[in-house]
């Protein structure tokens, strides 16, 4: 107990400095926790994305069953980048369309199956290969059109990639900025206690029952930061959760995390976004302060 009461005493006998401590920590792992999610969620968006047809052949008149397109499809699937290949025959491409518009008859009643061309969904490894597909597709026998969104596609992975980078950079330097607070804080409070530190060390006091202090109130320091972060975060999650249900629904993921509060799903996550944020605080702050009682206290 004497480990954990000291760490406190000192805590309240600098509320400043502790106060300082614990915000710069809050600040860290909100930007951190709210990078995190970002990236999970655009990690799951471009999943999502990846998983349905993201480009689309169009044929001409006279391609009306698979075997006509055969060998198109065995030259993209000798590339090795698809994933999937779905032929849509003009009948099917009759049912899509009368599935989509069933709301208005007149629409219904003019397009027959003659009238919409086959078509043949496209799903590749990894989007950056859809440049690469797209020149082969075009010089094949019997294709009209090709519909690829090259601008979503790659608006999207340069999205993702810009959150994860970005965020990773700014979270790593308010990291190294954490830990320099709290080498100063705990240096400070070394500092003052110098005489009496140094009377343990003479009297037979181990190097680490010396430091093991200042280490647990650098961890708690960061508990308490973190902490504080995982509420904010949570708190604002589940007060926007309808209107991101709403934005981000339609991607199954998504949607399962962000389900009532009470379900299991939501359940899980919340309580390994918890664990994650507190024992990364937690760790960081002892780090901090291991660094900087190792520079007073030496063995």
């Amino acid at each position: 107990m004497a480990a954990i009461n000291s760490p406190w005493t000192h805590i309240r006998r600098t509320p400043y400095q502790s106060t300082a401590a614990i915000l710069t920590m809050f600040l860290t792992f909100l930007l951190a926790g709210i990078v995190g999610l970002s990236s999970l969620a655009s990690h799951l968006i471009l999943t999502y994305f990846e998983q349905k047809p993201q480009l689309t052949v169009f044929f001409t008149e006279k391609v009306k069953s698979k075997s006509e397109a055969d060998a198109l499809i065995k030259k993209l699937q000798d590339t090795g980048k698809v994933a999937s290949l779905k032929f849509v025959s003009k009948d099917e491409a009759l049912v899509i369309y009368q599935q989509q518009n069933k709301k208005d008859p007149l629409l219904l009643e003019m397009v027959t199956a003659d009238v919409l061309p086959a078509s043949l969904e496209v799903t590749a490894v990894d989007p950056s290969y859809l440049k690469e597909l797209e020149p082969v597709i075009q010089s094949s026998e019997g294709v009209e059109e090709v519909v690829f969104q090259r601008d979503v596609v790659e608006a999207l992975i340069n999205w993702t990639n810009a959150i994860r980078y970005i965020g990773i950079i700014f979270a790593g330097l308010l990291a190294f900025d954490s830990i320099l607070i709290l080498m100063t804080v705990i240096g400070m409070k070394i500092a003052l206690k110098k005489d009496e530190l140094e009377i343990m060390r003479l009297i037979g006091a181990s190097p680490w029952y010396i430091k093991r202090p200042f280490v647990v109130e650098g961890a708690l320091y960061g508990f308490i930061g973190s902490l504080t972060a995982w509420f904010v975060i949570t708190g604002v999650v589940l007060w926007t959760r309808k209107g991101l249900l709403s934005f981000l629904g339609v991607i199954p993921s998504i949607a399962s995390l962000l389900s009532s509060p009470t379900e299991q799903q939501f359940l899980v996550f919340t309580g390994l976004f918890f664990a994650c944020m507190v024992c990364s605080g937690a760790l960081l702050g002892a780090i901090g302060s291991m660094i900087a009682s190792g520079r007073y206290v030496r063995s």
